[in-house]
């Protein structure tokens, strides 16, 4: 029995390890293509398979073409302006919503959180029609700022991590705020809002990326070329006679960059604001 048990165990690792192996090169694939193909030239891309190594690595010449041709630094320039405003005000109204549900108990409380996890279920697509259309009324197309009013809205996913936050944070620090004099709006900036670190960071990173990666409503209500964010910015390459997949792959990895970068800087603050949102009480 002892002797069929080890070699079950043995077969069920070798098979983990395996599938763990399969599912890796799946997801490490289409990267190692990508980056293969951001060094490659007209002609090796054409005469070459994608897993043909390039021939000169430090050939950044698709980088800067990709960069101009593109006009990256506008785009980056726009992604970032939506990015600052839209994250601040979404952080602010989301955790202050979330305080608001946590600490008072009224009529209609759980009506409300559960209209939000009902919200969720709905295809933002479906919804599209109307918003374009009251969009449109109100003069909000081809301008950034309608652009930022649509993607204002908070993220169902940011209020629950604030609402476990808060679920960990006692009440005692509220009432003895109030007893000192202060104001709800005082315990709320003063002293609850600081405590909330982890879980802001985690929902910056969260919605971020999602800005920073949203394409479908930046093509549609961003029409002009001025306008263009970094999701847009690589169809400059693509058209009906073919597309120039070196320069896209060496724009992709260009907009990469400064996503991975900050997220190699606050992964820390991500992953213990996400372990601490998880427990409760």
């Amino acid at each position: 029995m002892r002797e069929r048990r080890s070699i079950g165990s043995t077969l069920f690792g070798i098979l983990k390890y395996v599938s763990l192996i399969a599912a890796s090169l799946v997801a490490l694939i289409p990267v190692v293509v990508c980056v293969l193909t951001a060094f490659k030239t007209n002609e090796e891309y054409e005469s070459t398979s994608v897993l043909t190594l390039p021939k000169n690595f430090l050939n950044f010449e698709n980088f800067a073409i990709a960069f101009t041709q593109a006009d990256m630094a506008r785009c980056f320039l726009n992604t970032g302006i939506v990015l600052v405003v839209v994250l601040f005000v979404s952080i602010l109204t989301g955790s202050m919503l979330a305080y608001v549900l946590n600490r008072f108990k009224f009529k209609g409380n759980a009506v409300i959180q559960n209209l939000f996890l009902f919200a969720s279920l709905i295809p933002g697509i479906a919804t599209q029609v109307t918003v374009y259309k009251i969009m449109y009324t109100l003069g909000l197309i081809n301008h950034l700022y309608g652009y930022m009013i649509v993607l204002m809205g908070t993220d169902i996913i940011s209020i629950y991590i604030f609402l476990q936050f808060f679920e960990n944070l006692p009440v005692s620090l509220d009432e003895s705020a109030i007893m000192d004099g202060c104001t709800y709006f005082g315990v709320f900036f003063r002293i609850l809002f600081p405590l909330l670190k982890p879980a802001i960071v985690t929902s910056m990173v969260l919605k971020g990326v999602g800005i920073y990666n949203e394409y479908y409503m930046s093509n549609l209500y961003l029409q002009t070329k001025e306008l263009k964010t970094i999701s847009t910015a690589l169809y400059t390459f693509t058209g009906p006679y073919g597309n120039q997949y070196n320069y896209i792959c060496a724009g992709v990895l260009i907009t990469i960059i400064p996503i991975l970068v900050l997220f190699l800087i606050f992964q820390k603050q991500v992953y213990g604001g996400m372990a601490a949102g998880a427990v409760k009480g």
